[in-house]
């Protein structure tokens, strides 16, 4: 009985996650009611849709009431805009959408930072409080601790979703789903669900209207995903992050500036395995069940520039804040109000986390500065509106993964990369050439800065991350580096494997995946048996959460 009562009860301390044998327990459960109905539409929609929301309670447990409620509220807005034929009562409506969905982000989110901001700001004792979680316990006798908010796991993804389908049926881009049962299994599609990829209704909805298709190639492929994403999960990030990584960046003042470098290049390889391993195991088991869902890497450490990284790291969020807000803001054409709006509101934020005079002077100062360049420097306004429409986006997409200045720096970081590298093409030496050594050279540096970025995005706070940055530049001494190499060496040779494999041409990577998929079904059963035997072989602690989880 405690068995059955452990299925079906929610466990914070081992949530459901990919790596652990119960969800491929459950899937195997899935995958076997499907086959039933696989072609039945509407019957199929439902059973998922179920399967979907106790997936998501075994990782949020109640939360997920957070799901039917935002599924019922873009639900009936999108129909209502679709069937309104005056602009302002659907730009209304699209207004209620956005807000709701931002202040349900917002709150889990964001309601502590600010608080807290605000209270450093002004000097005042608000005090936040989690009542959702208190009413939580009323009902249903939980233990939520009020006294900080529980983050639910992908709420940001799967506010992204609903927000882009009202977004899309505004712009006419889509019709609203006519059964609730169908939008309620887009929003909530479990492989996809707590990171993602973001999927988008006008690609996915089409689909579920579709017979089940899978082809020899297919079910070869969706096998070859999933196994290529565990073994980049467990294998290679899980093991370099207990090993190694997590102990620097707990303790860095107990390390050398060496190993605070290698650590900054470890998490750089771990969180790329890490997330992308979890979309190669979504994208396989998605196909499994006959639905594609889109690439959301590309090799991102092949990356010449930092524009050229945001087109390959987290493609599904990179477009949709393109086309979600970079474009609608005027992009590199002109400044709209949305524009302005949104740089008030950012140096506000600033102004707000900085609780500081001199820096708040030196905000407006600088607010200031380019308002006077656009006056008395009319050639360089268009520039100008397209870096600050640009750096909108970054800061918003760090804002998005976390509420705490780390994650602001770490986005204008690489939204001024992205800036510097658009007037630095203009005159550096090396951007004419393409050959070998000039592309090692444009890799190298661009991995570098994104893994100096990372420090932010990795760190808990900012004294952390100044820390190891402090480590690194001034503590930086050969004459123990023979020894840490020798003490870490198993460490090393993963991450040499990880960066290895990334690195290689994708006609090689591609001609052994075909491999794999061309073998007859026994040898692939058996190829996926023993890598399953080496992978899980290699866990040295207690299963990992996902990175992406706690966004």
């Amino acid at each position: 009985m405690e068995y059955i009562n452990s299925i079906f009860s929610y466990d914070p301390a081992s949530p459901m996650i990919f790596t652990r044998f119960f969800f491929w327990g459950f899937f195997a459960v899935v995958l076997l009611g499907y086959s039933l109905i696989s072609n039945k539409i509407t019957l199929r929609s439902l059973y998922l849709l179920v399967l979907s929301l106790f997936f998501y309670y075994k990782s949020s447990g109640f939360f997920f009431f957070l799901i039917i409620f935002s599924t019922f509220v873009d639900f009936y807005i999108g129909k209502w805009i679709y069937a309104s034929e005056k602009v302002n009562t659907r730009r209304l409506l699209l207004a209620l959408s956005v807000f709701v969905n931002l202040l349900l982000l917002s709150y889990f989110k964001y309601t502590f930072f600010f608080t807290e901001a605000i209270n450093e700001m002004f000097g005042t004792n608000f005090v936040a409080k989690d009542y959702l979680s208190e009413f939580t316990n009323l009902l249903t006798g939980s233990h939520f601790d009020t006294a900080k908010i529980f983050l639910p796991v992908g709420i940001s993804f799967f506010t992204f979703q609903t927000m882009s389908y009202t977004l899309d049926i505004f712009n006419r881009k889509l019709e609203p789903v006519k059964s609730i049962i169908d939008f309620g299994f887009y929003v909530s599609f479990f492989p996809q669900l707590v990171a993602g990829p973001i999927v988008r209704a006008k690609e996915f909805i089409p689909q579920i209207y579709k017979k089940f298709e899978l082809s020899r190639y297919e079910f070869g492929l969706a096998l070859f995903m999933i196994l290529k994403g565990l073994m980049k999960k467990i294998m290679i990030g899980d093991y370099i992050a207990v090993n190694f990584v997590d102990r620097v960046f707990a303790n860095p003042d107990m390390y050398t500036g060496f190993e605070s470098m290698m650590a900054m290049i470890g998490y750089s390889l771990q969180v790329y395995v890490d997330f992308s391993g979890y979309t190669d195991i979504a994208i396989g088991v998605a196909l499994l069940m006959g639905f594609r869902l889109s690439q959301n890497f590309n090799s991102p450490y092949k990356a010449k520039n930092c524009g050229e990284f945001w087109s390959r790291w987290h493609i599904s969020l990179s477009s949709w804040l393109k086309d979600y807000l970079y474009i609608p803001l005027g992009g590199n054409r002109n400044a709209t109000k949305g524009t302005w709006i949104n740089f008030a509101l950012i140096l506000g934020v600033f102004i707000l986390l900085a609780s500081n005079k001199w820096a708040t002077i030196a905000i407006i100062a600088f607010a200031v500065i380019i308002i006077l360049l656009m006056r008395f420097f009319p050639s360089a306004k268009k520039n100008i509106i397209a870096n600050i429409n640009l750096m909108i986006t970054m800061l918003f997409g760090g804002l998005w993964h976390g509420s705490s200045w780390n994650f602001l720096i770490w986005g204008g970081l690489n939204g001024l990369g992205i800036v510097v590298y658009k007037y630095w093409r203009k005159i550096s030496p090396w951007e004419k050439y393409n050959n070998v050594i000039a592309t090692i050279w444009k890799i190298t540096i661009t991995l570098g800065f994104i893994t100096l970025t990372r420090v932010f995005f990795r760190a808990p706070d900012i004294k952390i991350a100044t820390t190891m940055l402090k480590r690194m530049f001034n503590n930086f001494s050969v004459e123990f580096v023979p020894q840490i190499i020798t003490a870490y060496y198993k460490v090393w040779l993963m991450m040499l494997f990880g960066f290895v494999t990334h690195w290689l041409s994708y006609n090689f990577k591609d001609k052994w995946r075909d491999r794999f998929i061309n073998l007859p079904h026994w040898s692939q059963a058996i190829v996926s048996a023993i890598i399953i035997f080496i992978v899980y072989q290699s866990i040295c602690a207690d299963m990992q959460a996902f990175i992406y989880f706690q966004f």
